[in-house]
């Protein structure tokens, strides 16, 4: 009788090798049995006949929700009156008879506002800069208009008075940043004439006026317009700035660039001034000295003789926003209209500045001086001499 025979060395590799084909053959028919189980079940978990959570929709088929523009920074709503600087208003006003006076305040982050005929078209002079310059951002911020974008000087838009563009030969181009730089910095009625040019003209600057809700803001004329045929309003330029700083009608970037071309303006002697003034300080550097108090001011005046106007941005030692805006309409070169205007800030700054602030300290009182219109020192401009100077025609 044969012994048996031995096993085969490679029996013991074939073992597993089959095991894992047949779990592998098991795996890929559940896997068919499921996907068409679920295939069969998909219009009933759609109806909800089974017991299951009902989706109405994925993430990515939901509509987006638009995100808020810009930094919640308050809104240009007026809420409640403070009636007593309403009153004051009107009091500083009514002493003088001859000058036509109008003024407009409002606390960006709480709605209390103050006014007196703040509504009322009064000539702009240079102040109609500060809505311009809203219309000539908004064009940046949609692509319409470049930072580097080079303007062309022409005969059309050389304009006498303040400024040093228009020394310069018909032809010459300027970069857009550096006419709208100069339009505020020094009051360039050059600059500002290309600018109005290049948003399509006075007829489509002013349509534009009216849909901002600027409804006093019209261009009649180039600058300088001496006569004073260009209006606006103290609520449209506190508004007209109201809308940057907002974020309601520029991106955060644009509004930075906003900021920045508004805060190189070299005049500070009527709201500036006056806002140190009414915290018992009178300097020859009021944005300096006010800084001692925590305050920042970013404004564009306009001065024409018979007509003078200041608006600005007022950044206030609790962290909040103000806008407002003075204009006053009188005799020719009559001091009392810069007076006026310097009484009515100072009353600002009596009600919204604490006396608590760090000016009240021992070693930070602003400097007093007599001086009153002396002007700080500006770095000059690119493409300007470095001998030019701002031109002591009106602004």
């Amino acid at each position: 009788m044969s012994s048996p025979r031995p096993a085969r060395s490679g029996s013991g590799t074939w073992g597993p090798l089959r095991l894992l084909l047949r779990l592998l053959v098991m795996g890929i028919g559940l896997g068919l049995i499921s996907g068409t189980a679920l295939k069969l079940l998909a219009p009933r978990l759609a109806q909800g006949s089974i017991n299951a959570p009902r989706v109405t929709g994925s993430p990515a088929s939901q509509p987006l929700q638009a995100l808020p523009r810009g930094i919640p920074l308050g809104r240009f709503e007026p809420h409640q009156e403070l009636t007593g600087l309403s009153k004051k208003w009107a009091a500083l006003a009514a002493v003088h008879k001859d000058l036509k006076a109008s003024a407009y305040l409002l606390v960006l982050d709480d709605g209390r506002f103050a006014q007196l005929q703040s509504e009322l078209p009064l000539p702009a002079a240079s102040s109609i800069k500060t809505p311009i310059l809203l219309a000539a951002m908004e064009d940046l911020d949609a692509g319409r208009l470049r930072w580097d974008q080079p303007l062309t000087m022409t005969k059309e838009v050389v304009g006498a008075g303040a400024g040093w563009m228009a020394n310069k030969p018909v032809g010459t181009r300027f970069p857009f940043h550096e006419a709208a730089t100069e339009m505020i910095r020094v009051s360039d009625n050059t600059a500002t004439n290309l600018l109005i040019k290049r948003l399509g003209g006075k007829t489509a600057l002013n349509t534009r006026f009216q849909a901002l809700g600027l409804p006093g803001t019209v261009i009649n004329n180039w600058l300088p317009d001496l006569e004073g045929t260009n209006t606006t309003s103290a609520h449209d330029l506190a508004r007209s700035i109201a809308l940057v700083d907002t974020g309601e009608k520029l991106s955060p970037r644009a509004r930075d660039l906003f900021r920045q071309v508004m805060g190189s303006s070299r005049t500070n002697t009527l709201i500036p001034l006056g806002l140190l003034q009414g915290l018992g300080g009178d300097s020859a550097d009021p944005d300096a000295d006010l800084m001692a108090y925590g305050v920042t001011v970013l404004n564009k005046t306009g001065d024409i003789g018979i007509a003078y106007a200041d608006g600005g941005l007022i950044e206030l030692p609790n962290g909040q926003r103000a806008v407002a805006a003075f204009m006053v309409k009188g005799p020719f070169n009559d001091p009392r209209s810069t007076d006026l205007i310097r009484a009515m800030a100072a009353e600002v700054a009596k009600l919204l500045v604490p006396r608590g602030s760090a000016a009240s300290q021992p070693g930070t009182q602003p400097t007093t001086t007599p001086s009153s219109t002396a002007a700080p020192a500006a770095t000059p401009s690119t493409t300007a001499p470095s001998t030019a100077t701002p031109s002591p025609a009106r602004r």
